[in-house]
């Protein structure tokens, strides 16, 4: 049937169809203006501190928050007083953070070690805590009596992990490191890894080749991980395996029961997008389910609140704008340009929040009818049944 219409009615009719076009894509994909109405997750920072600086900002920017508490240099005294900052602050916020404990191998040929780490993941699980945080200190800094690197497929981690996984709960590793951490500072790749090598030599292990290899550390971690192929493990900070999009494939595809997340690798993203974005795009798009956003951000007290919040907008917004947008984007992490990646809501969704909620059985963090913001029209998207 033939409708004749005047100019004016076409050019109406025209600009109808664009605008319900523009609509339809739109309704596929986030803005970057959308990022304080939609629920978030970062699930890697640290809090050392008492105070609510931190806790503020993520809840006006609509995040919850995983803290992770970690052996760093005085063994159990880390251990249980970064959990208890941990604590402090979920009892303060408890619909904004959760927590992720540790434990400590500084006694590890002590007779009783065993029973006293099980004893206090134990206590931390009673508490609520969601997993547990194992370190790069062990494979690379922590020794027994002997002068031996403890590694983390020693069989005497097996009955830990085992009791992890009865529990229900998660592991957490930080093993190895940037495989740029083998490479001398002018052939790195990021310039945030350049400056944390050049301040940190005792963990760049280029000046160390009596050390063991990036190589070797990732097999001990991958015979740990067969050795569990039931426990629950997301490697932090991409599995180390941030270098390469296509190897860090490979391994997800190995062990169904592993993911990562995102926590200071964004630099390598980055990185690897500006050679090719659609090979990191797809991969994202492919391991959807399998990907946590988590920045590493911390707070120990130390600074000013201007300085803390500019540095979590900092992080936070960036990377929002890189995941729904498709803007040239700079970053100082890398020299080169890059362009976001543009993904679509569904996985947008996932790595922010709900791949959170599978992957530390945390359906207590679902959101609740008061939601974030208020913001009801989001509530239904993330009831997962």
């Amino acid at each position: 049937m033939k409708i004749d219409l005047p100019l004016t009615g076409y050019v109406v009719l025209v600009f109808f169809m664009l605008l319900g076009m523009a609509c339809g894509t739109d309704s596929d994909h986030y803005s970057v203006d959308d990022y304080p109405s939609v629920p978030k997750m970062d699930v890697h920072v640290h809090m050392e501190t008492d105070r609510e600086l931190f806790v503020e900002k993520a809840t006006s920017d609509g995040f919850r928050l995983i803290n992770v508490a970690l052996e760093y240099t005085e063994g159990w005294n880390d251990v249980y007083r970064k959990f208890s900052y941990g604590r402090q602050q979920e009892n303060a916020h408890p619909e904004t953070v959760a927590n992720v404990t540790a434990f400590a191998v500084s006694d590890w040929d002590s007779p009783d070690w065993e029973e006293k780490v099980i004893h206090w993941l134990d206590s931390c699980f009673e508490q609520g805590a969601l997993g547990v945080k194992v370190w790069k200190n062990i494979g690379m800094v922590s020794r027994d009596t002997a002068g031996n690197l403890i590694q983390i497929d020693d069989a005497r981690f097996d009955p830990i992990f085992d009791h992890i996984r009865q529990q229900g709960k998660t592991l957490m590793g930080h093993l190895a490191e940037p495989k740029n951490c083998w490479l001398p500072l002018e052939e790195m790749t990021t310039k945030n890894d350049r400056n944390y090598y050049g301040n940190h030599p005792e963990y760049h292990m280029y000046l160390q080749p009596e050390m063991p290899s990036h190589e070797e550390l990732i097999e001990r971690r991958d015979n740990m991980l067969a050795k569990h192929p039931d426990l629950k493990f997301v490697g932090a900070h991409m599995g180390s395996l941030e270098y390469d999009v296509d190897e860090l494939a490979k391994t997800l595809d190995r062990f169904p029961n592993m993911a990562v997340d995102l926590a200071a690798r964004m630099g390598q993203v980055f990185y690897q997008t500006a050679e090719d974005r659609e090979k990191v795009r797809e991969f994202f798009i492919r391991y959807q389910d399998r990907l946590l956003y988590a920045t590493d951000l911390s707070d120990n007290g130390s600074r000013t609140e201007e300085a803390l919040h500019a540095a979590m907008d900092a992080a936070w917004k960036r990377d929002w704008e890189f995941f729904v947008s498709d803007n040239e984007m700079e970053s100082d992490l890398i020299n080169e340009p890059f362009r976001g990646l543009h993904l679509p809501k569904e996985v947008v969704d996932k790595v922010f929040y709900k791949n959170a909620i599978h992957w530390f059985a945390a359906e207590e963090l679902l959101i609740s009818p008061k939601g974030f913001n208020n913001n009801h029209s989001v509530i239904s998207a993330y009831i997962i049944p």
